[in-house]
């Protein structure tokens, strides 16, 4: 649930008329939701102005055109046709350009300066340091159903013995073993934390990410549970496991695929689900924006409309079959919805097409239709391996009483005897101690995983398995 900047800066360059030489680099550093970038403008004189490229070093994206730019001392206007952006400054005594850089309707703060800004080091306390007081070992198997090789690290207590194991399951979108975003590595700190207290752990790429084969975007939720079914087929091939003490740990929709496994599988002995949705993908998403917007202070009319707007969408995603009548029909809603807002926040008349366009294919995909449509309900009806349910109490993307309640329900009318839920104070969807929740917060905070979360889930693996 995430990326903005970087869909692609792919523009011509233009030229306008200059009042005195700006040539040369200028950095800043664009602080986006959940993420801070370095950008760099490198300006290059002309006979009527100014050309110029942007880089943005953290995404590895260098000599990027801008399409326009327009200098006229001290106003400098740049605009990018293909991010749906533009920036706007003023060079001030200092000889700072003072500005705002404008995405998809979103204003945020970019000052440029002569001055070079080095990457700052991101200080997390929590990541582990080699070399680790336990067996390490960086694996690969294979998803025999669909042909494709997943690549991860299981970790060991020891290099021998036989012990039980769990498989971390990653959230939306593509994730790397570590579950990395927003500067944190939330798998490896949790991997790091349960071997050292006596459970093996897999980990791996998500399928088309960093060392797995295959194609992340033609996969739905079903497809990655079955890259969890080969996960478990490969630890009961390692002597060193287990195989009756296999649990699964599912974040976010990891906490989807977990249950969908465990009905089909009776190698699962147990799992754990954080912030695992216990609602329709409908429900989650509708609750997520408006708990988000609420956070980032939108009016309750711009909530309800927000609301409206994405029932319909949700509504055709379930509705039709066919991807491309479901685009058509998305692009009119799109539309409708983009001449509502504010003129001043919407992008330039040339770029409305291509940022409609580009929100469609966003939605428009196997994935989101198979997420919006599935209730797991019933697979969590069906499940009688122990269940340790956790929620953040200021958690914005799952709505977490609500999340609970449903899941706790599920089970135990299911007659699951073993369910343990509970609302963890002051966590957020990432289970770090947070202010408000917002995804805004998450690389701000120093913490990766709540200490306290940690102790939670060994203690209950090592009560539920070890005993």
């Amino acid at each position: 649930m995430k990326n903005t900047l970087l869909s692609a800066f792919l523009i011509l360059i233009s030229f306008t008329v200059f009042a005195q030489d700006i040539s040369g680099q200028w950095n800043g550093i664009l602080k986006l939701p959940g993420a801070q970038l370095r950008l760099v403008v490198n300006f290059t004189k002309t006979p009527t102005g100014f050309s110029a490229t942007l880089d943005s070093p953290d995404q590895g994206a260098n000599g990027i055109p801008v399409n326009t730019v327009d200098y006229s001392h001290p106003i400098l206007k740049l605009t990018m046709t293909s991010l749906n952006a533009e920036y706007s400054g003023a060079l001030d005594a200092e000889n700072n350009f003072k500005g705002i850089f404008k995405q998809n309707g979103q204003a945020f703060p970019l000052d440029l300066s002569r001055k070079v800004i080095e990457k700052v080091a991101i200080v997390r306390p929590q990541d582990p340091v080699k070399p680790y007081p336990y067996y390490s070992e960086d694996v690969k198997f294979l998803n025999e159903k669909d042909k494709i090789t997943l690549a991860g690290t299981l970790t060991l207590p020891k290099k021998e013995g036989n012990y039980p194991a769990v498989i971390l399951i990653s959230g939306s979108g593509p994730q790397n073993r570590d579950e990395e975003l927003a500067g944190h590595k939330p798998f490896l700190v949790l991997s790091d934390y349960l071997t050292k207290n006596g459970i093996a752990v897999l980990r791996y790429d998500d399928r088309g990410t960093a060392q797995s084969t295959g194609d992340f975007a033609l996969g739905t939720t079903k497809d990655f549970a079955s890259d969890v079914e080969s996960a478990i087929a490969y630890l009961k091939t390692r002597k060193e496991i287990n195989n009756k003490k296999i649990g699964l740990i599912g974040h976010s929709e990891g906490g989807l695929i977990a249950p969908m496994v465990a009905v089909d599988s009776k190698d699962v002995a147990f799992i754990v689900l954080l912030a695992g949705p216990g609602l329709t993908g409908e429900d989650i998403l509708i609750k997520q924006s408006r708990l988000i917007g609420k956070a980032n202070g939108l009016s309750d009319d711009e909530l309800n409309q927000a609301d409206q707007t994405n029932k319909k969408i949700y509504g055709i995603l379930k509705e039709k079959t066919d991807l491309n009548e479901i685009k058509k029909e998305l692009t009119v809603i799109f539309d409708d919805a983009l001449n509502q807002i504010p003129a001043a926040n919407q992008p330039p008349a040339e770029q409305k097409t291509a940022y409609v366009s580009q929100a469609v294919n966003r939605i428009a995909t196997p994935w989101f239709k198979f997420f919006v449509s599935y209730d797991p309900v019933p697979a969590l009806e069906k499940v009688k391996c122990p269940v340790l349910a956790f929620n953040g109490e200021k958690d914005l993307q799952v709505p977490p009483k609500e999340d609970l309640e449903t899941i706790k329900m599920a089970l135990e009318k299911g007659g699951n005897k073993n369910v343990t839920t509970k609302l963890l104070p002051n966590l957020n969807h990432l289970f770090q101690e947070s202010t408000t929740g917002s995804p805004t917060e998450y690389d701000k905070i120093e913490q990766t995983f709540s200490p306290v979360a940690l102790i939670e889930i060994s203690d209950w693996i090592k009560k539920t398995v070890l005993k």
